[in-house]
């Protein structure tokens, strides 16, 4: 890759980016986060010359951060990066910049990581932000196994490729966001139901008022060491088998 490039090798590599940039503007918002996620990281390793493998981490404030590889050998990779604190991913993010090396394990800017990686064959990485108007929602890596793959040109693609794929890494974060969020509210209200049926059942049984019933439905809890709408469930359950009981006599 370092060698001067012939103009036909020049117009396939636009070729290729062409094609990633069309499946990015392919990809369907009805796919699971990761699925989409490993589509983006597939279309990279097309995109961006040299590329064996590619990663991708998207950065998540209300849970652990989501990464895909698109080969064991990048997942490798990434799990000693990030077990350790250090490389080329953690560093584009952090800085918001294009990092690149030819030599992993020469590298000083990450000693621990590129001594570990060059152990497992690799060499070159191509690191890339994932930058957006609200700022840096994570970062794609794209590794080869030979020294020197990547160049300023492939860095350029990259960047190119990584502008759109940020956008619809961002895209597919929200609406993640959005269905987690759904299926909590979802989980609640249906949590809600059972725990006022199960407060119904014990105010039929032992009379006084829904907060009494509330009360001791909350002592039950305590005491048995369950969760609220756990011990309701049970309830409602217990009442349900004895209505079927006495309608069904054997």
């Amino acid at each position: 890759m370092v060698a001067d490039r012939t103009s036909a090798e020049l117009d396939a590599e636009d070729d290729d980016l062409r094609e990633g940039l069309a499946g990015l503007s392919r990809l369907s918002s009805s796919l699971r986060l990761e699925d989409l996620l490993i589509r983006v990281a597939r279309y990279a390793v097309r995109a961006i010359p040299g590329a064996d493998g590619a990663g991708l981490t998207l950065l998540e404030q209300d849970r652990a951060d989501t990464i895909v590889a698109t080969a064991d050998f990048v997942r490798d990779i990434d799990a000693i990066q990030y077990g350790i604190g250090e490389g080329p991913c953690i560093t584009a993010a952090r800085e918001a910049q294009t990092v690149m090396s030819g030599s992993l394990g020469a590298d000083p800017r990450w000693r621990k990581f590129g001594g570990g990686v060059a152990r497992l064959g690799v060499h070159s990485a191509l690191s890339l932000p994932l930058v957006t108007p609200d700022g840096v929602v994570g970062a794609m890596n794209v590794y080869a196994h030979a020294k020197n793959v990547f160049d300023d040109r492939a860095a350029e693609l990259g960047e190119i490729f990584a502008t759109p794929a940020a956008v619809s890494v961002q895209n597919a974060q929200v609406l993640a966001q959005a269905r987690r969020l759904a299926a909590r509210l979802q989980t609640a209200l249906e949590s809600r139901v059972v725990v006022d049926r199960a407060i119904g059942i014990m105010m039929s049984r032992s009379g006084g008022t829904a907060e009494e019933a509330l009360g001791r439905l909350r002592a039950l809890s305590q005491n048995e060491h369950h969760k609220l709408v756990t011990v309701a469930s049970q309830i409602v359950g217990e009442a349900v088998n004895r209505a079927r009981a006495r309608h069904n006599p054997s």
